[in-house]
C-alpha cells in the first residue's frame, strides 16, 4: 500500500470520529450517548493506527499527531461523506450506516491483502466496523419503520446522503457488495432506495472539500496549533 492509500483510510476514520464526538452529551438518550461516543473512539483508534503507518510509509518524519493536527484542509484525503454536518439523528445514522458498511468490506479486503502491517490493523478495525454497522442498521430500521415523522426524517436523510456514497468506491470494486448489505436494511426500514446514478459529488480524495471540513479542523486542531510541541 502507498502512503496516499493508507492516508485516505486514516483520514476517513479521523474525520468520522470528530463528527461522531460532537454527539457527546447531545444524543437523544443516555445509552445512545455512550454508544456514539464509543463508536467515535473506535474510529479514532483506527485513525491513529492508520496515520501512524501512513507516516512511516511517507518517510518524512511526520507521526500521527503531525498528520492529524498540522495539515490544512487541502491536504486531507477523506471522502466528503464523513465531513458533512451531523444534521439530525437520522442523518447521523444514515451516514454511519453507509460508512460502516463500506469500512467493514474494505477492512476485510485488506485483511487478505499482501501488506501484513495493514492486514493486522484491518483485523482489529473490522470487528469494530461490524458493530458500527449493526448499530446503525438497527436505528435505521427503528426510525424508518416507526412513526410517520421518524420515517420522513430517515428517508430524507438517506436521500440526502446517498449521492456522497459513490466517492467511497473510486478505485475499488466494493459497491455491489455494499449494496447487498445496505439494500436489505432499507427494505426492512420500509425506506425507498435512491436510484443509482445521478449527481455524485467528489473531490475529497484529491483535497477538494466542502467548507464544513475547514470548520471541523479549526476546532480539532486549535489546541495543538496553539501550543506546538507541548506534552503532558
Amino acid at each position: 500500500m502507498t502512503f496516499e492509500e493508507v492516508l485516505r483510510l486514516g483520514d476517513d476514520a479521523l474525520v468520522a470520529a470528530q463528527r461522531l464526538a460532537e454527539w457527546c452529551a447531545r444524543a437523544p438518550e443516555m445509552e445512545e450517548d455512550v454508544a456514539l461516543t464509543n463508536i467515535a473512539l473506535d474510529q479514532l483508534g483506527a485513525a491513529r493506527m492508520l496515520l501512524s503507518y501512513a507516516g512511516e510509509l511517507e518517510g518524512a518524519g511526520r507521526d500521527e499527531d503531525a498528520l492529524a493536527y498540522l495539515r490544512d484542509d487541502r491536504e486531507f484525503r477523506n471522502v466528503l461523506l464523513v465531513e458533512l454536518p451531523n444534521g439530525d439523528f437520522a442523518m447521523t445514522m444514515a451516514k454511519l450506516l453507509f460508512l460502516a458498511a463500506y469500512q467493514r468490506d474494505r477492512y476485510r479486503q485488506l485483511m487478505a491483502g499482501p501488506d501484513d502491517r495493514l492486514a493486522g490493523i484491518a483485523g482489529t478495525t473490522v470487528k469494530e466496523s461490524v458493530y458500527h454497522l449493526d448499530h446503525a442498521a438497527l436505528w435505521t430500521i427503528r426510525l424508518g419503520d416507526g412513526t410517520e415523522e421518524s420515517r420522513r426524517r430517515m428517508q430524507s436523510a438517506v436521500d440526502m446522503v446517498w449521492p456522497y456514497t459513490y466517492e467511497l468506491f473510486d478505485g475499488n470494486d466494493l459497491r455491489d457488495g455494499w449494496l447487498a448489505t445496505v439494500e436489505p436494511v432499507l427494505s426492512d426500514a420500509t425506506l425507498a432506495r435512491p436510484e443509482e446514478g445521478g449527481w455524485a459529488p467528489r473531490g475529497g480524495r484529491t483535497g477538494l472539500h466542502t467548507e464544513h471540513l475547514s470548520y471541523l479542523l479549526a476546532e480539532m486542531q486549535v489546541l495543538h496549533r496553539a501550543h506546538p510541541g507541548a506534552a503532558w
